[in-house]
C-alpha cells in the first residue's frame, strides 16, 4: 500500500489539483471487481480501484489534493457499506441474543461483543492511520496516506462485516452502495 501511495505522490507533485466540483468520481469500478471477484475472491484487490479511476479520469487526480479527495470519496462509501452491514448484523445478533436467552442459554452474548469489537477497531483503525502519517516526516503525502490507510482499512472491515452477514443470507448493497 505504501508504494502505490508513495509513487502516487511523487506522480502528484506536478500535477494541478483537482477542484472538488471537477471531481469525476463512481463507486461502480469497485463493486463491479468485487463482483467479478465473488464472495470467495480477492476482495483486497478491489479496495482503491474507484479511487484510482477518479484519480485517472478527474483534472489534477493525480496531485495530493486530488488523491486525498478521490481516497476520500471511495473512503466514504466504504464507510457507508460497513455502517450499514453493522447495522444489519446488530439487529440479527440481538435478536439471536434474546432467543439464545429465552432458551435458557449460557451462550456469550454477540451484540456486545460486536460493539465492543467495532469500538476497539475503530480506534486500531485511527491509530495505525495516524502512524502512516508520520511516515511522510510531515510532508504533504502524508494526507493522501493516511487516507489510503483509512480506506484500505475501512473496506477491510466492511468486507468482513458483510461476510458474516452473508452467512444469513441478507442482501447488503447493491451496485449503487448502500
Amino acid at each position: 500500500m505504501k508504494k502505490l501511495v508513495g509513487a502516487l505522490i511523487l506522480f502528484g507533485a506536478v500535477a494541478q489539483p483537482a477542484t472538488a466540483q471537477d471531481m469525476v468520481y463512481s463507486f461502480a469500478p469497485t463493486t463491479d471487481c468485487l463482483a467479478e471477484k465473488g464472495p470467495d475472491g480477492e476482495a483486497h484487490q478491489c479496495y482503491g480501484v474507484a479511487a484510482n479511476a477518479c484519480m485517472e479520469n478527474t483534472q489534477g487526480g493525480w496531485s495530493t489534493v486530488g488523491m486525498s479527495r478521490c481516497l476520500g470519496l471511495e473512503l466514504d462509501d466504504w464507510d457507508r457499506r460497513l455502517n450499514h452491514a453493522y447495522g444489519l448484523l446488530m439487529t440479527k445478533l440481538k435478536a439471536e441474543d434474546e432467543e439464545m436467552a429465552v432458551l435458557g442459554s449460557s451462550a456469550p452474548k454477540q451484540a456486545p461483543a460486536l460493539l465492543e469489537m467495532q469500538r476497539a477497531w475503530i480506534t486500531f483503525r485511527d491509530t495505525a492511520c495516524s502512524y502512516e502519517r508520520t511516515k511522510w516526516g510531515g510532508g504533504t503525502g502524508g494526507g493522501p496516506a493516511a487516507t489510503s490507510c483509512h480506506l484500505f482499512m475501512t473496506a477491510r472491515q466492511a468486507w468482513s462485516l458483510e461476510a458474516d452477514l452473508n452467512g444469513y443470507g441478507e442482501p447488503i448493497c447493491n451496485h449503487e452502495g448502500c
